[in-house]
């Protein structure tokens, strides 16, 4: 299936062209950017308008194969010259159609626009290569904007998240990857099948990049022995099972395997979102007081939810999501394989581990280093 790129890819690229066209004063057709995946991406560029102290430009979003409601909208960036500040030189804006965060524990602050912190990077990034290609001392503004962004992010969570006004400039690695469920576990089975080949008996798993880097923090784990499962993390359970794992530690954000404790073994949100009730009923366990509940229930993230209870309170609730996550996980396993858990977050670090989960870590890394 075809790869897209991501909005924040977008942004960039169209921000890149923006500043080459005003400090140069020649029109381009195409520009070519690095993506964090270290891919090329070399897109068209549209409605290029050149003025003597500003220009701006677009990029159509290709989401690829990938079912994206945003394939198709025009990523617009502005730039044009500003007073010299204290500041950075370059201040990245939101403008029309991209959205503005209203609740806290998102990725930017309440008040900014929702222009993730991976394509702000990857706008000074590119932006500073030119910059600094052509020499020129001068500071600057760019407003990524996106026209009927505004009608599309109706059709996404944004509204609920927090995010008002439009769609999400993000974006981790850059690209869009086709969200074919066959393809996806697929590639996960036949990642864990290499694993078992390359001596492995113990699935060391994690949903995402973010798991993976904090396998590596926390850990200092070898990533090439871990396999990421998206958000199938009954089916991949299944697999190591299938594929003669007899034991596996599940390491994730507390965001998606907190679902796994309401018995979600598919954490995709389009199969329900129970994150703040059940997080609200482990408080009201513990007995946390009955407004700080109120609070957890009408947070827009696990990350917010949390903030409104000490950093003790967040794990003994990590440990009571973690426990009632293993019940479910252990009953699907039906005895095919122990399975440990470890739960995170990106703000509080690790939250709670099962009992046996370092153990089969340091166990899994004893055997590689023998290997």
């Amino acid at each position: 299936m075809r790869k897209g790129f991501t909005t924040g890819s977008c942004a960039a690229a169209a921000a890149k062209a923006a500043v080459w066209m005003l400090l140069s004063g020649q029109e381009k057709k195409k520009i070519e950017i690095t993506t964090p995946a270290g891919v090329k991406y070399t897109p068209e560029l549209v409605d290029c308008i050149l003025e003597p102290d500003r220009v701006s430009c677009a990029v159509v979003k290709d989401g690829g194969d990938d079912p994206d409601v945003t394939t198709g909208l025009h990523i617009t960036a502005t730039v044009k010259r500003i007073p010299e500040t204290d500041g950075e030189r370059i201040r990245i804006l939101g403008g029309e159609g991209v959205g503005r965060v209203t609740a806290p524990g998102l990725d930017q602050p309440v008040g900014e626009a929702a222009i993730n912190h991976v394509p702000r990077e990857m706008i000074l990034r590119e932006m500073k290569e030119v910059i600094t290609l052509l020499d020129d001392p001068g500071h600057f503004e760019v407003t990524v904007s996106v026209p009927g962004g505004r009608e599309v992010a109706e059709k996404t969570f944004n509204p609920r998240l927090g995010i008002t006004g439009g769609i999400s400039i993000i974006g981790t690695s850059g690209i869009v990857e086709p969200m074919s469920e066959k393809a996806l576990t697929d590639t996960i089975r036949l990642e864990l099948r290499q694993r078992k080949l390359q001596g492995q008996r113990i699935a060391v798993v994690t949903p995402g990049n973010y798991g993976m880097d904090m396998l590596k923090k926390a850990y200092q784990y070898d990533l090439n022995r871990a396999v990421k499962c998206s958000n199938f993390i009954g089916d991949t359970l299944d697999m190591a099972a299938e594929e003669g794992y007899r034991e596996m530690v599940l390491l994730g954000h507390m965001g998606k395997l907190v679902k796994c404790a309401g018995g979600a073994m598919n954490t995709h949100s389009r199969y329900g979102d129970r994150r703040m009730e059940l997080l609200a009923a482990a408080a009201e366990q513990l007995k946390i007081p009955p407004e700080t509940v109120e609070r957890i229930l009408a947070s827009v993230s696990t990350e917010a939810a949390l903030d409104w209870v000490s950093r003790k309170e967040a794990g003994e609730i990590s440990s009571v999501i973690l426990e009632q996550a293993l019940e479910h996980l252990r009953k699907k396993a039906a005895g095919r394989l122990h399975l440990e858990m470890i739960l995170y977050t990106n703000t509080h670090g690790i939250l709670a581990e099962s009992s046996g989960a370092v153990r089969l870590l340091e166990e899994s890394m004893r055997k590689a280093a023998k290997q």
